[in-house]
């Protein structure tokens, strides 16, 4: 990949955040944190609401994929060793952050944010949120 290319990527991809973060305000939650790293792990957006901490994961495309699509949501790339690395992050800013974390509830969500490809200034088609998509657990 081209540096032109991963920085247009980079660009793409901090405006999904910027959506997905407007899309978390319209629902009642206040972000506290974009791009956040602990050690080498990348958390997209915190955000705090309703009693709850979320740390999101945000996947962005620029056309929603038909059912004959081979690489299926955007959501399924966070694979085992993605969720690994979410967890690693969301214990880790929890304990560095344990009087601000006290008394919310953590959860990791998944938003997908589509964009319109005719449009060259990107427009929202779709934003699709998957509450508690990574647990401990699997």
């Amino acid at each position: 990949m081209t540096k032109r290319a991963e920085a247009n990527d980079r660009t793409f991809g901090s405006w999904g955040e910027e959506k997905a973060a407007g899309y978390l305000a319209r629902r009642g939650f206040r972000t506290v944190g974009r791009n956040v790293f602990v050690g080498r792990k990348e958390i997209d957006i915190i955000a705090r609401g309703h009693g709850m901490i979320l740390f999101v994961e945000v996947k962005t495309r620029r056309q929603i994929p038909d059912a004959d699509s081979p690489f299926g949501r955007p959501a399924t790339a966070v694979n085992a060793k993605k969720r690994e690395n979410l967890l690693y992050a969301v214990r880790g800013y929890m304990f560095a952050h344990r009087e601000e974390c006290e008394g919310l509830q953590p959860r990791i969500d998944v938003i997908e944010v589509y964009a319109d490809p005719s449009v060259e200034k990107n427009r929202v088609l779709e934003i699709k949120h998957f509450p508690n998509a990574v647990t401990a657990r699997g």
